[in-house]
């Protein structure tokens, strides 16, 4: 299984026993994010982008892997992901470049899985 489908069935898996057995702060928490990226004076694509540059700062992988699969749903393209990443690496420094590795890996096989 490779990574993208891998990230893709753990998440979907663990979300749904979370909602399942969550308690109700705990569904809030998770209502309120899905809230938060749909359009409103931002587009859905920009609130994307920005979610991608916040987990690439924070480092945290999972999120950039999910942020970069709603952003190539919402129609960004490889240069709005790299631009996007050199915000990042401009705000969170050297730290990130390993978190810019993983993403470009990511992006790679995407783009080599819709090319199949």
């Amino acid at each position: 299984m490779s990574r993208y489908e891998e990230f893709v069935r753990f998440r979907q898996e663990m979300n749904k026993k979370i909602l399942e057995q969550g308690t109700l702060e705990i569904k809030r928490f998770f209502n309120l994010d899905e809230q938060t990226y749909q359009a409103g004076a931002l587009d859905e694509k920009t609130k994307e982008l920005l979610g991608l540059v916040a987990s690439m700062v924070l480092r945290c992988d999972d999120c950039i892997s999910y942020h970069i699969i709603q952003a190539l749903d919402k129609g960004a393209s490889q240069e709005e992901l790299f631009e996007t990443f050199a915000v990042a690496l401009i705000v969170g420094g050297s730290i990130v470049i390993p978190h810019l590795r993983r993403a470009v890996a990511l992006l790679e096989e995407i783009k080599d899985r819709a090319q199949a």
